[in-house]
């Protein structure tokens, strides 16, 4: 079965390279949610796999020698690694380091991110993992930072590490040790040549979970726009969809038009002063180009009963437009 490509689409505050990883100078040129460059794998495949849940705050160390799960899908070499990730946090980062070991050899990884529905969100190839030098307390590494908005409503996405035939046929040049001894202590760099890496289908991942307020990438349906259920992974089901997610782009009177549907409103009526401060937080959010933050006041608004939330939205954002 060939992988749906979801309607997805970036968070922009400040352009298209908002998901360039943060540790690194180094500049990647590509889009994360042209997820057609990745492989074909079959849902079935997926829903196969052992989904390791990775908790906020915590990372997850993987060694793919011992706990690597097999995916036989022709353009994935070697084992590969799968993490089930909370979506219901806000916006959340991931960042995953790969550990050049003993050996000089490290595994060079490619990232598949699915929604809750284990359909393709978005592809982040090898090349977006970059070589960061040894520090006091770290390894010679390739690392990346990923920066992901779940679609309002989901409750996990999934996170796939794999490597490739061509990564395998290509090195990773390290920094010799007495240049790093020297840049750390200040003195003259030597002008030895440095190691090179070579890359293999086993390795030592690290995935680490946190929220963030910066520019991300969105992970699920449009809202307005019509999918399938969850579907089950593993033993675990995954909730349905409360309804389709926002994105922070800037508004237009299209926008406001593809609204989901109110949720259920409460018997009580708002209070007139707390209808009043969420209109007035909603139109400052539109004002300021936050769509995003205007329609999860939107959504609290009603969940709390109001009757007015929604036209002073849809009103803001005509106007913006």
């Amino acid at each position: 079965m060939k992988m749906k490509k979801s309607l997805v689409a970036l968070c922009l505050a400040a352009g298209l390279l908002a998901s360039v990883p943060a540790v690194t100078l180094a500049s990647v040129n590509f889009v994360p949610q042209n997820t057609s460059a990745a492989p074909a794998i079959p849902g079935a495949a997926l829903q196969q796999l052992v989904w390791t849940p990775v908790d906020q705050s915590k990372t997850q160390t993987t060694q793919l020698s011992t706990g690597g799960q097999s995916l036989n899908v022709p353009g994935i070499s070697g084992p590969v690694a799968a993490y089930s990730v909370p979506a219901n946090i806000g916006e959340i980062t991931l960042t995953l380091t790969s550990i050049v070991d003993k050996q000089t050899s490290v595994f060079a990884p490619n990232v598949l991110i699915l929604d809750q529905n284990l359909t393709p969100s978005a592809y982040f190839p090898s090349e977006y993992f970059t070589y960061q030098e040894p520090g006091v307390m770290s390894a010679d590494r390739l690392e990346g930072v990923m920066r992901l908005t779940p679609a309002l409503g989901q409750q996990k996405l999934y996170v796939l590490v794999f490597t490739t035939e061509k990564d395998l046929q290509q090195t990773t040049k390290l920094i010799n040790p007495a240049k790093a001894y020297a840049k750390g202590t200040g003195n003259a760099v030597p002008d030895i040549p440095d190691p090179l890496a070579r890359h293999v289908t086993d390795g030592e991942l690290k995935l680490k979970v946190s929220t963030n307020n910066a520019s991300s990438v969105l992970v699920g349906p449009l809202f307005g726009s019509s999918g399938t259920g969850p579907v089950t992974v593993g033993n675990t089901a995954a909730p349905a969809p409360v309804y389709a997610a926002p994105v922070a782009a800037p508004a237009t009177a299209a926008t406001a038009t593809a609204v989901a549907p109110a949720p259920a409103k409460k018997s009580e009526p708002v209070l007139n002063d707390t209808e009043s401060y969420f209109n007035n937080a909603i139109k400052q959010a539109v004002a300021k180009g936050d769509v995003d933050k205007a329609l999860k006041l939107l959504d609290e608004a009603e969940r709390l009963g109001s009757t007015s939330a929604r036209s002073t939205f849809i009103s803001s954002v005509k106007g913006k437009g």
